[in-house]
């Protein structure tokens, strides 16, 4: 009989469980998609990774696959189509943020020559590997995070909160939170 296969506890049904063992933890430096997780992290905000992850291909259809570029281009019809897109959340304050940021994002761009390299400077540029046995060991905010969100806030960006910004950093492999007893803590 094959061993179970031991994951972090939070993942609760198929979806997130396919998210977890796929993408969650694994180094991103593909602008496209730090820019989507930045996207949907903001949407999250006061709601459950489940909610946006259930909305997550209408979300990829609604700001052009996520690019920033179209994003940065979006005007107050852009803004009202989506606000009547039901398979978003319909938060004019997060719509608006989302272009305002893709805006923004292209001004990192152009600076650092990517949002990789600007991001990845909050980690040194290496992956920060805890070493967490328990779910309640995992904070919401690191000094990472506030200084991230800090900048990004200097720099325009709406949002983007140091508890929204630990999650990035979480999804987007900058910071192992896989728990150690977890089959992905060290494949990632």
């Amino acid at each position: 009989m094959p061993k179970p296969i031991k994951r972090c506890p939070w993942p609760s049904n198929d979806l997130m469980i396919k998210y977890h063992d796929t993408e969650w933890g694994v180094p991103q430096h593909n602008d496209n998609k730090l820019f989507e997780f930045l996207t949907l992290e903001g949407a999250q905000a006061g709601l459950s990774w489940q909610t946006i992850l259930n909305k997550r291909a209408a979300y990829c259809k609604a700001f052009d696959n996520f690019s920033p570029t179209k994003v940065a281009k979006y005007t107050k019809r852009d803004v009202n189509r989506l606000l009547n897109d039901a398979g978003i959340v319909r938060n004019r304050l997060k719509i608006e943020a989302a272009i305002n940021n893709a805006q923004r994002f292209l001004e990192i761009k152009k600076e650092f020559g990517s949002f990789d390299i600007y991001s990845w400077q909050f980690v040194g540029g290496q992956p920060i590997k805890h070493r967490r046995a328990k779910l309640s060991q995992i904070p919401a905010i690191t000094p990472e995070a506030e200084a991230f969100s800090r900048d990004l806030k200097k720099r325009g960006f709406t949002f983007i909160g140091p508890t929204i910004m630990y999650a990035h950093m979480q999804a987007t492999g900058m910071v192992n939170d896989h728990l150690t007893t977890c089959f992905r803590y060290s494949q990632v």
